[in-house]
Parts: structure tokens; sequence; C-alpha cells
């Protein structure tokens, strides 16, 4: 009987291998066309705004003439351009001025906060409260909180004997008045992050140091960061895309002001494509904004790669 299939199998092999065959040819069709809507939105609303923001950064146009060239013209001139400069080392003081102190008020918060009590539960819901707010809304809240004389800031510093402070209006402060809105607002979204990172942390480490002596820093130091690397590689990702993304303050609050103290990239685009009617610019300065920012990640991530203990 044996004898009999092998023969059959030899005189007709496509009935044992041409199912298996068509039935892959079946899956892949089945899986393409589950992500076929996938691939058209991203074509549609990634891809293609992509590519149209890249030819439109080298496209030169000329007011007057209908031919257009291509080249790096618009760079040339963003790159000359003072208020570029103005906006690039805003940025990045504000990158400094906000991830550092966020993520680390968040990383503290966390570690504070990781027990599962009512008085705990309480306190994560007040400090992740800025969360829920639109970056709008936050911006008028403080509004009312900077208005120098009569603002909530100002009333309370009055009783400690300090004067009248225009925290928006002096080019020295507005930028810093700006980055501590974003702390307040973004340190509980970390937060979370962290949170989520601290619950797939072994207690059996913490339970075996504190038998080895270890103290609460030497925990922290020797347990807990290790073991929060990936979270952290992914918190700083998510930093850096807020820095270059999150424009609605400034438009509420400063609109860019005073002295161009607070013009950050993104609102430098927004003045040269809308105000200024330069597209060829706005869209240099987007690639060059984007470019630095895929950087900054790939950096990041390389760098917290090295340190990272996974969980197995």
């Amino acid at each position: 009987m044996a004898e009999v299939d092998s023969s059959i199998d030899t005189v007709f092999p496509s009935r044992s291998v041409g199912r298996p065959a068509s039935r892959k040819r079946s899956e892949a069709g089945r899986a393409a066309l589950l992500l076929l809507p996938s691939v058209v939105f991203l074509a549609a609303f990634t891809y293609w705004p992509i590519g149209q923001v890249l030819l439109q950064s080298i496209t030169i146009e000329v007011f007057g003439v209908e031919a257009t060239t291509f080249g790096i013209g618009n760079f040339e001139r963003l790159l000359a351009d003072p208020s570029f400069g103005r906006a690039l080392v805003n940025n990045l003081i504000y990158a400094v001025g906000t991830i550092l102190p966020s993520v680390a008020i968040a990383l503290a918060l966390a570690v504070g906060l990781q027990d599962a009590t009512r008085f705990n539960a309480t306190l994560r819901t007040i400090v992740f409260f800025p969360v829920l707010l639109p970056l709008v809304a936050a911006a008028a809240l403080f509004l009312f909180v900077f208005l120098p004389g009569i603002g909530l800031l100002d009333y309370h510093l009055a009783k400690l004997g300090a004067g009248n402070t225009s925290w928006l209006g002096n080019p020295d402060l507005a930028l810093w008045s700006l980055i501590g809105l974003t702390v307040w607002k973004n340190a509980g979204y970390y937060m979370l992050f962290f949170l989520a990172g601290l619950q797939a942390i072994p207690l059996d480490l913490y339970e075996a140091a504190r038998i080895e002596g270890a103290g609460s820093w030497a925990r922290f130091r020797r347990i807990t960061l290790p073991l929060l690397g990936p979270t952290m590689a992914f918190v700083l990702v998510i930093a850096f895309v807020n820095v270059i993304t999150q424009v609605d303050h400034v438009v509420v609050l400063t609109k860019g002001g005073p002295s161009d103290s607070t013009n950050l990239l993104l609102f430098y685009i927004y003045q040269q494509a809308h105000e200024n009617y330069d597209y060829g610019k706005a869209a240099a300065a987007t690639v060059l904004s984007v470019a630095g920012l895929l950087a900054l990640s790939f950096l990041s991530l390389r760098t917290l790669e090295r340190g990272i203990h996974y969980e197995a």
C-alpha cells in the first residue's frame, strides 16, 4: 500500500505539493487584503504629504516667473535667515529645559506613587489631571497665572515681598515661563510610562537586595534604573517629539515674542508658510526639523540600549 502511495506521489507530484502552495497564496492574498486599507491611509495621509514637503523644499519659485527650478536654494536662504537661527537656539533651550525636569519629576513621582494604595491613587489622579487638559486650555489658564501684578503667581510672590514681574513680556523670562508650563503639563504623562515599567520589575530582586543590605538609593541605582532602560528610551523619544510638535501655548501666550525670545521652530514654520507665504523656506525648515528629530531619537535609543537590561 505504501508503494502505491509513493508511486502516485511520483506520477502526480502536484497533488502533494500544489495544495500547500495554493494555501499559502490564499493566505498571502487575505493578508494583503486586510492590510490594504492601512496601506491606503498611510500612503494618502503620511507618505504623500512627506513627498510633497520634500519636493517643495527643493522647488525654487521666483515671483512673476512661471517656470520653476530645483535646487538647495531654499535651504541656503533658510540657513542665512537670523530668525531661523534664533528659533533653533530657542528650541534647544526649550528642549533641555523641558525634557530633563519633566522626565526627572515623572520618574520621581512614579517611584514614590508605585504602591497601590488609595492615597497614592488619589495623588496619581491629581498629577495626571494636567494631561487631560488640551494645551490651548492649559495656556489660557496660565495666561491668568502669569498676569503681572494681578496674576496668581505675582499675588503669592507679593506676600513674600517680591515685586510685580512681567513673566511673558520680559525677553529673559518669557521662554522660561513656557518651559514651566510645559513641565507642569507633561510630567504626569511621562509618569504613566514609568509606572508601567515599574510594574514589570520583579519584586524578588528588591527582596534579595534588601537581604544583602542594599539601601533604597542602591536599589534604585542598581535595579530600578537599569530595568527601566527600555521605558526611559521610549519616554525620551516621546519627549523629543513633543519638543518639536507642541506650539499651541506659543500661539496663545506670546506669538513668538517678545523680540523672538519664544519663537520655536514649528511657529517659525507657521510664520513662513501662512504669514510670509514662503512655502519653500517653510518646507526646508520642516525637513531640517524632522531630520534633527530623527537623529536625536536614534542617538538616544542607541545610547540607552548599550546599558539596557531586558526582562526575560
